[in-house]
């Protein structure tokens, strides 16, 4: 990609303003300690705002701009299915999730755990999660956005890494979740603004020059195939880089997706995942929390015509590309015009160090407050706590930057993260819904699924090869929240197992504004599922 004057002055102006507006709002006022409240979350102060829109900075990385382009190039719209169900999986974590998370006053889904079963399912999910962060999650969104720098401009991938990885942590290790949380409110503008105004010079382009408007119809008459919700066995077939022909179904098994795992997949990310969690318990209150869950919902109704809807083209101009992956930096260096290219650019940067930001945040939460202080140093200091998330942060980013070259191998990265973290959110999510709304669910049952989750994954992949992953994780859900049940059975009938009730009727409270949201994201998705069936 040529870069002009103008495209350096916007993208280096937004390089400017995070750095200076992180390092801004991470000053603390002279002689005041910093407290892990105020590190971790945010002093508990962020308004609705600020978590709808660090919610989805958090969320969208280069997994969605360039792996989910790459999978609309190759599934099409269907892939939108993980945006437009997530919508209504946020109004279920709002209802359901966030009013105990807030009552208990945690700092992390570990901690939360302890709660309600005991110390050992707190480390054990601790330990998980912090694998799953720092070798699924931060190693793949870090070589995404080199591969995006590669392609591009051209800068080599290990240089990319390194320079991904500076950038997040300059104002990220230093100020915490406030931070983070206050330089998304400015990324989600840039992510939005830019990848809208990539979406639309693509199909401008696709048009001949006759609009986005008439791009985006040409595309449905000309790739009606890309244009289907719910796709069935054999309907989508397409040939993969080693020239291996694929049926579209086994990453996306039709009605299954609706009905099944898709749904273990959204409550696990949305319900049980620290570094999106961990901004609604930043909320000073739960009408706050709910009311910024909202927001995002909103935004995710929006993405797919900024992260889906440009790979579909570049599969209509029969992209000359490598991997699917590749779909996204094609398209910016083909139609992104000179004087657009630094404000498109800057909205896939920021996508990208938002999310890394934010993942290491929420790694070094885990680490500091579920084992640090509870194993290795009990009696430490709020001052002890926050310098060793620092550099826990820094080392996490430290061993992603290694480890992502090795991604290189892969063509839909989108789908390795999807099916990998299925192999682990499964059995936690048994564990989180059974403890939540049942309280007869046992410590001993928790640990049982949580170390089941893996081997039962694996072993369906190995036992049942053409199994899409979608429906495995399904089938995975249900075996392990059997295990719980069964367990807890037995065991209740030598001793009583029972935990803490923490759900009620009564928790199930929202104010007038949430309703009226909440009522506009359903009847907007049963829209869409309507029209692209």
């Amino acid at each position: 990609m040529t870069f002009s004057a103008i495209d350096y002055f916007v993208f280096g102006a937004y390089c400017l303003l995070i750095v200076t507006l992180g390092l801004w709002v991470s000053r603390g006022k002279k002689g005041q300690t910093r407290s892990a409240e105020d590190y971790f979350l945010a002093g508990k102060s962020l308004p609705w705002w600020a978590i709808g829109a660090s919610l989805i900075a958090s969320n969208i990385s280069a997994e969605q701009f360039i792996g989910m382009s790459g999978s609309g190039f190759r599934l099409g719209l269907a892939i939108a299915t993980y945006e437009w169900m997530a919508a209504i999986t946020l109004l279920l974590v709002a209802w359901l999730f966030i009013p105990v998370y807030l009552k208990k006053g945690i700092y992390t889904m570990p901690q939360f755990l302890e709660v309600r079963y005991d110390a050992r399912v707190r480390t054990l999910l601790a330990i998980f999660w912090l694998l799953v962060y720092v070798f699924v999650n931060l190693t793949s969104v870090v070589y995404l956005g080199a591969l995006a720098l590669k392609g591009i401009m051209g800068v080599p991938l290990a240089t990319g890494v390194a320079a991904l990885a500076l950038f997040a942590t300059v104002y990220s290790v230093y100020g915490g979740l406030k931070a983070v949380a206050w330089t998304d409110v400015v990324q989600v503008v840039f992510l939005v603004g830019g990848g809208l105004l990539t979406t639309w010079l693509a199909l401008d382009a696709y048009s001949g020059g006759a609009g986005a408007v008439a791009g985006f119809s040409k595309l449905l008459a000309e790739v009606p195939d890309r244009f289907n919700m719910v796709l069935q066995q054999g309907e989508l077939m397409y040939t993969d880089d080693d020239g291996v022909m694929q049926d579209a179904w086994e990453l996306l098994p039709g009605i299954g997706v609706l009905v099944g795992g898709m749904w273990i997949a959204n409550l696990f990310y949305w319900g049980c995942n620290q570094y999106i969690i961990q901004r609604t318990l930043a909320a000073p209150s739960l009408k706050e929390a709910q009311r910024g869950v909202a927001f995002a919902g909103y935004l995710k109704l929006l993405l797919p015509l900024i992260v889906v809807v440009p790979g579909i083209v570049a599969y209509a101009l029969e992209a000359p590309i490598g991997t699917a992956d590749e779909a996204y930096p094609w398209l910016l260096n083909a139609y992104v015009g000179t004087g657009f290219k630094g404000l498109a650019f800057a909205a896939l940067i920021a996508a990208i160090v938002s999310s890394l930001a934010s993942m290491m945040n929420s790694t070094s939460t885990i680490f500091t407050m579920d084992i640090y202080r509870n194993y290795i140093n009990r009696g430490a200091s709020e001052a002890t706590l926050v310098r060793t998330g620092r550099i826990v942060a820094l080392v996490c980013m430290v061993i992603a930057a290694l480890l992502a070259p090795q991604l290189g191998a892969l063509d839909q990265v989108f789908q390795y993260i999807q099916e990998y973290t299925g192999f682990v959110s499964p059995g936690v999510l048994a564990i989180f819904v059974l403890g939540l709304f049942w309280r007869g669910a046992s410590a001993n049952a928790a640990i049982v699924s949580a170390l089941l989750s893996i081997p039962l994954s694996v072993s369906l992949k190995l036992t049942v090869p053409g199994m899409p992953f979608i429906d495995r994780m399904g089938w995975v859900f249900v075996i392990s929240a059997a295990v719980i049940v069964l367990i807890s059975v037995i065991e209740r009938r030598s001793k009583d197992v029972s935990g803490p009730q923490l759900f009620s009727r009564g928790m199930i409270r929202t104010d007038p504004v949430f309703a009226g949201l909440a009522f506009g994201i359903m009847a907007i998705t049963a829209a869409l599922y309507t029209i692209f069936w």
